[in-house]
């Protein structure tokens, strides 16, 4: 199946992100594009909640499942703003996603303080991009949400 250019998509993980700092929440938006285009956005509301899961990532997967009456979401992407940690690229496998596209890496996350090295060596085994497709769409802003995070003196790191 063809997709879009991610590139305007990712834009509007970043600036969901980078708001999202502002908001007092982590540097991470992720959107879920459904088949028919729809897009339905999510940000990380871990401190604000207090709920280690509440990823952006997961939340897009959340609220597009709510919207679409179905836990799969067979022919839709996700976009992020930064690579998805393991707990996240396991909702993109069980809601069935086609593909999984990001903007910033892991490396970028464990800059700004966000280092999940031990979560990904854990399930680090070869062929894993066999089951979904995930790849990297550099973005030209695509460090601004932790860039936005570190210069944010009242977050709370985590």
């Amino acid at each position: 199946m063809e997709h879009p250019d991610p590139t305007e998509t990712l834009q509007r993980t970043i600036a969901l992100a980078t708001a999202n700092v502002a908001d007092g929440g982590g540097p991470f938006g992720a959107v879920v594009r459904l088949p028919g285009g729809e897009l339905v956005e999510g940000v990380n509301r871990v401190t604000a909640t207090n709920d280690p899961t509440a990823h952006a990532e997961v939340a897009a997967i959340r609220e597009a499942c709510a919207r679409s009456g179905s836990p799969e979401l067979r022919g839709a992407v996700l976009y992020s703003s930064c690579e998805p940690c393991p707990m996240c690229l396991s909702a993109a496998l069980w809601a069935r996603l086609d593909l999984v596209v990001f903007a910033a890496g892991r490396g970028d996350a464990a800059r700004a303080g966000f280092d999940d090295s031990a979560f990904y060596d854990y399930f680090a085994r070869p062929g894993r991009h066999a089951v979904l497709p995930v790849e990297q769409h550099r973005h030209a802003d695509a460090v601004a949400p932790f860039d936005a995070w570190l210069a944010h003196e009242g977050r709370t790191a985590y």
